[in-house]
């Protein structure tokens, strides 16, 4: 440390206090950093990898490399994305007064849960840090989404059971971060949930700002609302908010007032989905590509703000209980279907409002602009008209609604006043504040731009006093501003003014008022600046002391743009309102499944009707041959189900949906190779965590069990699994079981409530035309063969597996001689070549519907080349 120069020893003391973080190290214009952090980032960001130490020997050179200071988010972003976590080291004292080695400290850490930047979020989604503690009495978990001040927090009891449900919550939320106890971070599989399914950087943050004592005065302290819900004696929230709260303090350093507002809920107000239903059902991203395009998601969200697309989310991930709370979500959108000029208003009103809840939270985080100030002004200024469209609505939630929408007009009216309508980027070089709003600020502006008509003005104004006709007032580099007087006029001069310089015909004075006014001319920009960037200041303290109003208001707003778009949607797509009860029943007459038919084109989808109930119509068994539909339409009824719950109309002519609590499924097959699981242990896991949770309430989808083992074995566990499901002293929940073991369709009338149903086909010749229809009974043939017809596999194959087919099914063994090989292979074969070799690099069963129709497009094309 002895040959280290004071700014490199501040820079390793301030390192030591940060081992686990990347340090950006202001210094002038720039972030540098040194020594491994150099090296790392350097790699990671492609920046090049320079030193300050060229005279000295390689092995003794410092690496460094920066960004500029002004466009460092991007680079953090970039950084956040890798997993990496950044300490923002600037100066706290300004270089040009300080005595020796500028003063710099901490002033944040930007981890992947605490980002704040609108460049580094997602407009349209959350942005999760997560506390978990773990202890005899159970689980406890806090979320927050530090850009909007959001906290839901939790609790779940100990053992395999309350972890699972921890796993399904976290799933729900998606976290980017999480800090977890010291036995949090050492339960069995936590961890490698988060960090393998979840893509979540995992932090221990040990036992100390987890225990209560610690824990309580925090949350008291923090919290104005929503402390009240908290059961009694529930600890493990607590636990669980308190220790995030203490992470957010060390790493934030700033103020967190608008985080203070806590929502306690338990298992029972929320549909639980685990993440493979998540998944497999395709809620927010395709199962393969993982894009919005193509999952329920894109087809509801039609929201006009991004607090809106942000609760559209969160309500498709947290689905209703409560028939009565769904009904006023439904009679909202009732009322905006039936008036489409209202509701088309709201829309084009709502695409004006600006993202109330991440500019209040920059606000009050210390990081906003003159800009999010203007912004957050504009926004509220759409709020009358919204309001005014609501207030005449039969809905007593719009009604509700309209009435939480308030618009601040005082403060609006002051940010109005006080900014421009543009204002420039950045609060410290002034240029926001509107002219009319400050004197002081509009006297040093004109100084600035009319310097020399107050020069001008002094002049005359001598003039008249001392009577020196021929005075001038003038500068140069030497001296500055200066009155310069014939020498013949010398003894007129006043002996308060001082003499500067004689010439041969003139002599040079200067006054203490043209002192004054050459050091306010001289000093005006900087003392503009400064004086705005304090108006700002007291700007923000104005906004600051309504951030309770605005978010309620902007939750508000959020829930009437969810609605208008559910309304559009179900307008434009001819769905209907369901009921919905807690009768058990679960009726769909012309049910549609919503994804499929927005991205069909060329033909219409062919509507299914569903029944089931807790008695008669329990478990439905489907077969037919792949390609038919079956998944499709299981999924159909999911989703369905799913949407209905969330409030919104359904693509049906009519149904009637008995509420839910969870829906399982268990579609599709896949290796989970770095786990050492194989496909049918996979899926043997799913079964089996779905059977362990389901209630008589749940809804299960099931497709196609056992198939990952030997044909025996494979029916032998998908019948057991569906007498499991369909025994009322067992299980006896709702289940949609598609098969390919024709042999259990035997079942019906043997286990009581189990129906058959199959997917319609008509076979013209040796072709196939599946119909897409659901009928009762079971299927009669699995037409595998012209499955394999359709999809391209070459001709002669398709011919030699109908002739294998035919034996078989004569009671011939299988293993004869194959037919003798043709010596040239025709040209015609080569499109059905390619066919199949693409056929065979595809898993068909990761496909979601549009994929397989983009596929099916594919390999037509190749067998028409």
């Amino acid at each position: 440390m002895a040959d280290l120069t004071p700014m490199m020893k501040q820079y390793m003391d301030i390192k030591a206090q940060n081992p686990d973080c990347i340090l950006f190290f202001r210094l002038g214009d720039f972030y540098e950093m040194f020594h491994d952090d150099a090296k790392l980032v350097s790699k990671e960001l492609d920046l090049t990898l320079t030193t300050r130490d060229r005279n000295k020997p390689a092995e003794e050179r410092v690496p460094m490399c920066g960004v500029p200071y002004h466009s460092c988010d991007g680079y953090i972003a970039r950084l956040m994305a890798k997993g990496y976590k950044v300490a923002i080291c600037e100066q706290t004292e300004d270089p040009a007064t300080a005595k020796g080695l500028v003063d710099r400290e901490i002033i944040r850490v930007v981890t992947p849960g605490t980002v704040i930047a609108s460049s580094m979020l997602e407009e349209g989604k959350n942005n999760y840090i997560c506390a978990v503690c773990a202890g005899e009495a159970g689980f406890g978990l806090c979320l927050c989404d530090i850009s909007t001040g959001e906290v839901h927090a939790t609790a779940f009891s100990a053992g395999p059971e309350g972890l699972e449900h921890l796993k399904n919550e976290l799933g729900r939320f998606h976290p980017a971060e999480a800090v977890l106890s010291e036995e949090a971070f050492h339960t069995e599989g936590l961890t490698d949930f988060l960090r393998e399914r979840l893509d979540c950087l995992c932090e221990n943050g040990g036992e100390a700002r987890f225990r209560l004592s610690a824990a309580l005065p925090l949350v008291k302290r923090q919290f104005k609302t929503g402390l009240e819900t908290l059961p009694p004696g529930e600890e493990r929230a607590v636990q669980a908010a308190g220790g995030l709260l203490a992470y957010l303090y060390e790493t934030q350093k700033t103020d967190l007032s608008h985080i203070a507002a806590l929502s306690y809920y338990t298992a029972g107000q929320f549909m639980e989905l685990d993440l493979t239903a998540r998944q497999t059902l395709e809620l927010t991203a395709t199962l393969r590509a993982k894009d919005k395009r193509g999952s329920l998601l894109w087809v509801l969200d039609r929201t006009r703000t991004a607090m809106g697309s942000r609760l559209m989310r969160s309500w498709m991930e947290r689905p209703l209980l409560s028939p009565v709370q769904i009904g006023k979500r439904q009679q909202a959108v009732a009322s905006l279907v039936e008036n489409a000029i209202v509701r088309e208003e709201l829309s084009l009103a709502l695409r004006e409002v600006t993202d109330l809840e991440r500019l209040i939270g920059r606000v009050v985080y210390g990081s906003a602009g003159g800009r999010d100030l203007a912004a957050l002004s504009a926004g509220l200024g759409k709020l009358p008209r919204i309001r005014a469209l609501l207030e005449s609505s039969p809905s007593a939630l719009l009604q509700s609604l309209a009435g939480e929408l308030d618009d601040l007009p005082t403060l609006r009216d002051l940010l109005n006043r006080a900014l421009v309508e543009e204002p420039p980027f950045s609060v410290r070089e002034g240029g926001f504040i509107r002219p009319g709003y400050h004197t002081e600020v509009d006297r040093l502006r004109d100084l600035l731009e009319n310097s020399a008509g107050a020069l001008a003005r002094l002049e005359s104004r001598t003039k008249e006093e001392t009577g020196l006709k021929n005075m001038r007032v003038k500068s140069n580099k030497i001296f500055g501003y200066y009155i310069e007087v014939p020498r013949a006029q010398s003894e007129l001069v006043p002996d308060s003014w001082t003499r500067k310089q004689t010439t041969v015909n003139t002599e040079r004075y200067i006054s203490q008022e043209l002192k004054e006014l050459e050091h306010e001319i001289l000093s005006a920009q900087e003392r503009v600046t400064a004086l705005e960037y304090q108006l700002f200041t007291e700007l923000k303290e104005q906004v600051c002391a309504q951030v309770a109003r605005i978010q309620r208001t902007a939750a508000a707003a959020a829930q009437v743009d969810v609605l208008t778009s559910f309304a559009a949607v179900a307008a434009a797509g001819d769905y209907c309102m369901p009921q919905v009860d807690s009768s058990g029943t679960i009726t769909i007459v012309e049910g549609r499944h919503p994804v499929v038919e927005r991205v069909l084109k060329n033909s219409l989808f062919v509507p299914n009707d569903t029944h089931m109930d807790m008695d008669g119509d329990l478990c439905a068994i489907i077969t037919g041959p792949n390609m038919a539909g079956k998944s499709t339409y299981m999924r159909q009824v999911a989703l369905i189900v799913l949407m209905a719950q969330m409030g919104s109309f359904v693509p049906a002519r009519s149904a009637r949906i008995g509420v839910v609590d969870r829906i399982f499924t268990r579609i599709g097959a896949s290796d989970d190779l770095s786990a050492g699981q194989s496909t049918f242990m996979v899926e043997m896991a799913e079964v089996a965590a779905l059977l362990k949770n389901a209630t008589k309430n749940s809804l299960l989808i099931l497709d196609e069990i056992g198939r990952g083992t030997s044909t025996y074995d494979g029916m032998a566990i998908a019948r057991a699994v569906l007498e499991h499901c369909s025994d009322p002293k067992r299980l006896g929940c709702k289940t949609l079981f598609a098969t390919h073991y024709h042999e259990l369709t035997a079942l019906e009338g043997r286990l009581p409530g189990v129906k058959n149903y199959n997917i319609a086909a008509k076979k013209k010749g040796s072709d196939v035309i599946f119909l897409r229809k659901i009928v009762r009974g079971g299927a009669d043939q699995s037409y595998g063969v012209e499955v394999a017809k359709l999809a391209g596999v070459p001709d002669r194959v398709v011919k030699r597996a109908r002739e294998i087919l035919a034996e078989l099914e004569a009671g011939a063994a299988p293993g004869g001689a194959p037919p003798p090989a043709e010596e040239q292979v025709s040209l015609g074969d080569l499109g059905g070549q390619t066919a199949l070799k693409k056929l065979r690099m595809t898993d068909v069963n990761l496909l979601s519907p549009l994929e397989a129709l983009n596929l099916l497009a594919e390999l037509k094309q190749d067998l028409n080349a």
